[in-house]
Order: structure tokens, then sequence, then C-alpha cells
């Protein structure tokens, strides 16, 4: 009975393959990977195993917690989110300043109207500034952890930031109307230039 070739024929006396015909796919794999697999394998030696390839090094999102954006769809979702937290914190910080001074922040909103007047309920007026002043920090801090998270997570980001100041503005106006209603003889000047 004659020898039987891979491919289950008769071997005919054919010469040895030179370039992997019988050889399995994970050692056409190796040699073609590895050229030292194939010397090791001609001298009848086992090949050493393959070396580990060391730990890529982080980029710098990785490195801040922020996994790399697969798609351009992404990194302008980070630039616009970040633009929009940027731009909210300089809103915020230059709000909080006018409304601990509410009672010149509430004359200069009089005159945008085109009323000139006097803010005369000081005491409610600088509590319910600064409760004003004390929630635009709060929502912007609020937000700028959410938006963390979220950016962390590797979803969409750029909505909350713009949540965020809805809310903020809601509450924190609630607090100015308080203080501005205090003040009867401030309210009646700004009802009175309201054109019937």
């Amino acid at each position: 009975m004659s020898d039987l070739d891979p491919r289950g024929r008769a071997d005919e006396q054919r010469p040895r393959p030179q370039f992997g015909e019988y050889a399995t796919p994970e050692e056409q794999r190796a040699r073609i990977r590895r050229p030292e697999v194939t010397e090791a394998l001609e001298a009848g030696v086992a090949p050493k195993p393959a070396p580990q390839p060391a730990p890529a090094t982080a980029p710098a999102d990785k490195a801040a917690g922020f996994p790399v954006p697969a798609s351009r769809g992404a990194r302008v979702d980070r630039i616009v989110t970040f633009g929009l937290l940027f731009y909210g914190l300089f809103s915020v910080v230059t709000t909080i300043v006018q409304l601990l001074n509410f009672p010149e922040y509430a004359e200069r909103g009089a005159q945008m109207l085109g009323v000139t007047t006097t803010f005369t309920n000081l005491s409610a007026g600088y509590v319910w500034g600064a409760a004003a002043a004390f929630v635009y920090g709060i929502g912007w801090l609020l937000t700028a952890v959410l938006t963390w998270r979220r950016l962390k997570s590797g979803r969409l980001a750029f909505w909350i930031p713009l949540v965020g100041f809805v809310v903020t503005a809601l509450v924190a106006g609630v607090c100015v109307t308080l203080a501005l209603v205090g003040d009867a003889q401030f309210m009646s000047a700004i009802i009175d230039s309201v054109p019937n």
C-alpha cells in the first residue's frame, strides 16, 4: 500500500513541497509572521513562543480618563461640549459678580428697559441676589460633573450644558423675580413704563 498525501491521493514520488502546500493554516501564519519559526522547524527544533507585545502607552485622552473618540462626530461633540462649558463658566462668573450687588443689577436691568428708578428693598435684594448667585454656581458645577461622566462613558454630551443652562437660569430667575417683586416702588415704575 502506498502512502497517501494530505489530499488523500497516493504519493507518486513527488518532491517534498517547498512552499507550504501541506502546512496547516496555523503553521502558515506562524511562518509568515516569524521567519525564525521557519528556520527552527527546518532544523527540527521546537520554535520559541512569540514575544508578547509591550503595552502601548496611553494617549493623552486615555490618561485623562476619556475613551479615544472613534469618529469625527465624537471629536466634534467633545469640542462643542467643552466650548459650551467654558462659555458657561465665563457667563456664570460674570453673572455671579453682578448678582452679588443686586441693587445695581436691578437698576441696570431697568435702564435697559428705558426706566430710570432706584431699587430700595436692599435686604431682600442682597439675600435673593446671593441665592441666585449660589444657584448659578451650583448649577454650573452639576452640569460640569454630569458632562464629564457622560464624556467619560463615550456618549453624546453636548446637550447637557444646554439643558443645565436652561434649568439653572429658570431657578435663578425665580430668585431674581422674588427680589424684584419685593420692591413695590421699583415694580410699579417698571409696570408704568409698559405702553398700553
